[in-house]
């Protein structure tokens, strides 16, 4: 959603930026730790055993350096596993670094091109099938707000090419991009556009970031065909535009081309002033390179509604070796006694998106704070599913548990990050979550373990024997 730089919440409203609060603390480097994790679990939902070793590597900072970062996106290369890229908020605009051994060791970070010098947020990351990488994140003009995509043909040495995915109006509203790339070498892009920021009414939160209460939000795409030099006019993908309601809209694509995206949004009540109501997440695909999409379907309408209040990127979507579809979200509801919980699901489909499993439930808690759920998927029908949560009562830290469709849960969750994150300092809307190969991935998140109260992004390599 709409973030923070630092700590405490930044509000914008009628296309002005108002960024509170800028601590400052000294930056330690997070002790390297090497932990190989046992587990001998039995699958939960078939009751069938199955042995999974997790070897987690050296724990690293990457953002050494960088002040106030958070909200870290991560990609490998499909052709190069040994290549791993990091982009997050940071470095005086969006920071990056890269990995030539699989996650072990980062470069030094960097300031991609126009970040510095313009407002910049919400990154995203993307290869394509050739190796060349795509870098988007947000920037905001004085009068417009849009995407722009740097990409990179040596493996993230250098950027020389950057395309701004202008939108057609003035005092637009612009949030959240998200890339993918296709077989065919095609990079899309789906971003939350609104005509008007006058529309705009924010809701945040202190230790997070905001959400909205009032806008013309919705879910577009946009297409390169040349290797992201330049993008199509914007398609549509939620309807009922411009008042769709759509927030953010992650994306996969099949092996057939097939686009799947998991849109979260909210229920527009007035097409005036675009009052908005808590809502969720729906699938919809296109299989013509997104000019058309299918029917939207509501997935999470059988575990609750997304509030309103929810700052995080609340809704996630992955895709596995057979091209099987995962999707995350949580939900916020009561108890039976009246109290709030916030409760994170998993679904699947088989079918490419026509159908959908009964949701389960990844995260054994449902208490009432932010499970930031992301999922990645591995060989034909495994899928690793993570979160970013300060359930604990020490801290943010990043969980991870193995998923198999025909076995059910593999593990329980496991606690990846060593270090606990201060619960009152925003670690990011998302994190990073990525496979190398079907036993091999790398996670990474934004978390503040230092007595400074900095935040930084930390990084690691899992892998994986089942």
């Amino acid at each position: 959603m709409i973030y923070c730089r630092n700590s405490s919440s930044k509000h914008r409203t009628g296309g002005n930026i108002f960024q509170l609060g800028n601590p400052q603390g000294d930056k330690m480097m997070f002790k390297p730790v090497v932990m190989t994790l046992t587990l001998i679990a039995y699958a939960l939902t078939n009751s069938a055993a199955a042995a999974v070793t997790y070897h987690v590597g050296s724990i690293q900072e990457i953002s050494h350096g960088c002040d106030g970062s958070a909200e870290v996106e991560q990609a490998a290369d499909p052709t190069q596993s040994k290549y791993v890229y990091e982009a997050w908020i940071g470095c005086g605009g969006i920071g990056f670094a890269r990995s030539t051994d699989g996650g072990v060791r980062f470069s030094a970070p960097i300031a991609m091109p126009l970040s510095q010098s313009s407002f910049s947020w919400d990154p995203s990351v993307a290869v394509g099938p050739d190796g060349t990488l795509y870098v988007g994140y947000m920037l905001a003009s004085n009068t417009q707000m849009f995407p722009v995509v740097a990409t990179s043909f040596d493996h993230g040495v250098t950027f020389p090419q950057v395309a701004q995915l202008l939108p057609p109006d003035q005092n637009n509203w612009g949030d959240r991009v998200f890339l993918a790339t296709a077989p065919d070498g095609a990079v899309y892009a789906t971003w939350d556009y609104g005509p008007f920021n006058s529309y705009i009414q924010l809701l945040c939160s202190q230790g997070g970031s905001c959400s909205y209460s009032y806008g013309d939000l919705n879910a577009v795409l946009q297409k390169s065909t040349d290797r992201g030099k330049t993008f199509s006019d914007m398609v549509h993908v939620s309807p009922n535009f411009p008042g769709g309601g759509a927030e953010t809209a992650p994306m996969v694509v099949e092996s057939s081309g097939q686009i799947d995206t998991y849109y979260q949004a909210d229920r527009t009540l007035n097409q005036q002033n675009f009052q908005l109501a808590p809502w969720g997440g729906h699938f919809t695909s296109s299989v013509d390179g997104g000019e058309e999409w299918s029917k939207p379907i509501f997935l999470t309408s059988r575990t609750g509604k997304v509030a309103l209040a929810v700052w995080w990127i609340d809704g996630a979507i992955g895709i596995d070796a057979g091209d099987n579809l995962y999707a995350t979200w949580d939900t916020q509801g009561k108890n039976s006694d009246g109290s709030p919980n916030d409760i994170g699901y998993l679904s699947y489909s088989t079918d490419h998106g026509q159908h959908w499993s009964t949701p389960i439930k990844p995260i054994p808690d449902k208490l009432n704070v932010p499970h930031i759920i992301e999922v990645a998927a591995g060989a034909n029908g495994i899928a690793y599913v993570a979160w970013l949560s300060d359930s604990d009562s020490r801290g943010y830290a990043l969980y991870l548990r193995t998923f198999s469709i025909a076995k059910g849960w593999l593990t329980p969750p496991v606690r990846i990050s060593k270090g606990f994150g201060n619960s009152g300092v925003w670690p990011g809307d998302t994190f990073g979550i990525s496979t190398r190969n079907p036993s091999s991935l790398v996670v990474s998140w934004g978390s503040t373990v230092s007595p400074g109260n900095q935040p930084n992004i930390y990084a690691v390599p899992v892998k994986v024997s089942f």
